[in-house]
Formats: C-alpha cells, structure tokens, sequence
C-alpha cells in the first residue's frame, strides 16, 4: 500500500482498522479455546485424553501441523480456509488444554489467565505505542525460544527442577519481548496491505496466530510459576 499521500489520521484509522481485526480473531481463538478447555475437563473425555499418551500426542502433532501449513501455505489459501484453519487449531489446543485442570485448580487457572491478560496487554500496548525499533528484542527472544524448545526436550528425558525452572522464568521474558515486537510487526504489516482485500484478510489471521501463541505460551509459563497444584 502507497501511503506516502495519506494523512496522519488516515495512517492511524488504517492501523486501528487493522489491529482490531487481528485482535478480534485472537479473542475468538482463545474463547474457543477456553470453551473446549473447560467442557472437555468437565467431561469423559478429558479420562480418555490423560489416559491415552498416543491420542494425547497425536494431537499436539496435529497442533503442530495444522501451524506449520498454515504459515507455509497461506499465501496459497483463500481467506475462508486460513480462518478455519486457525480456529481449528484453537479448539485442537482446548482438548491439550483441559488436561491444566487436571494438574492445577480451577481457581489459581482464572487468576493466572488475569495476570495473563494484564501483562500482555502491556507489552502489546508498548509496542503499538513505542517509537523504538523492537526487531533486536525480537532476534533475541526468537533465539531464546529455539532454546527453551531444545531444553524443553531434552528436560522431558532428564527430569531436572533448576532446568524446569530455567525454562520457566526465561520463557516468561521471551514471550513478553514476543509480544510487544510481534504487536509492532503487526502495526508496521497494516500499511503493506489493503485491510479490506483478501490478502489483508489472511494478514489479519497471521497476525492473529502469532499474539495467540505469545498469549498462551506465556500464560503456561505463568500459570507455572502462580499455578495452585491439586
């Protein structure tokens, strides 16, 4: 998009325009999340997910997947397919989702969800608001995030608390620069495309996917760290 004939006013209603779309679609996805969540945690299914390891990582691969094509395929979709995608893997990690409620009480999982929110709200806020160029935090906590995942692998065969713990508190501070540059990033896309058209369509889900992954990888980091164990 061409904006060096826009007005200031114009910019910022295109930015807004925008933002609001990518942040509609990431509350849809954590609502639908939340809602699988909760109704699997209150049915058999949640016995049928804890107690099959198979079916349990079968569907965290499908997780898996469902992004991967999602971000490598998108420019190759319609609209109409990258959003369904999208909510499918939302409600994909409600069913991985349930099994918090197993593992941490319904209380401490709501409160941790509001220390969430706030926090990313701030640091989505600061980098929609700041004039500083965020893309060196962002080059750090993508590093950060490839290391927490290969820790976070190997901790699955040596069973260490201090790594536990590492991990932890490091991917609070990587998920927080994540999400105040990825916001940026988002801010800077909406004047590369024509919000209204097809192309800004999947751009707000792109948007949407990533905030979302910064929101619930830092609510599982804090939920960690706040979480109340039955």
């Amino acid at each position: 998009m061409n904006t060096q004939h826009l007005t200031a006013e114009q910019v910022k209603s295109i930015q807004v325009s925008f933002i609001n779309k990518v942040y509609g679609w990431m509350a849809l996805a954590l609502a639908i999340t939340g809602f699988v969540a909760l109704r699997t945690a209150n049915s058999g299914l949640i016995d049928i997910i804890a107690g099959n390891q198979i079916l349990f990582f079968g569907i965290i691969l499908g997780e898996l997947g469902l992004v991967i094509w999602l971000s490598s395929a998108i420019d190759g979709m319609n609209a109409a397919k990258a959003i369904s995608l999208f909510l499918l893997y939302s409600a994909l990690n409600g069913l991985t989702f349930s099994i918090l409620f197993l593992v941490y009480t319904a209380g401490s999982i709501a409160s941790t969800f509001f220390i969430t929110a706030g926090t990313f709200g701030v640091m989505s806020a600061y980098g929609y608001f700041t004039k500083t160029d965020l893309t060196t935090i962002g080059n750090l906590a993508f590093m950060g995030l490839i290391g927490i995942i290969i820790a976070s692998v190997v901790n699955i065969f040596w069973h260490n608390e201090t790594l536990y713990w590492g991990i932890t508190y490091i991917g609070v501070l990587v998920f927080v620069g994540l999400t105040a540059y990825d916001t940026q990033k988002i801010k800077k896309m909406s004047l590369e495309l024509d919000v209204d058209s097809e192309e800004g369509s999947k751009g707000a889900i792109m948007g949407a996917l990533a905030l979302y992954l910064d929101f619930i990888n830092l609510f599982i980091m804090l939920l960690r760290i706040f979480g109340d164990r039955k």
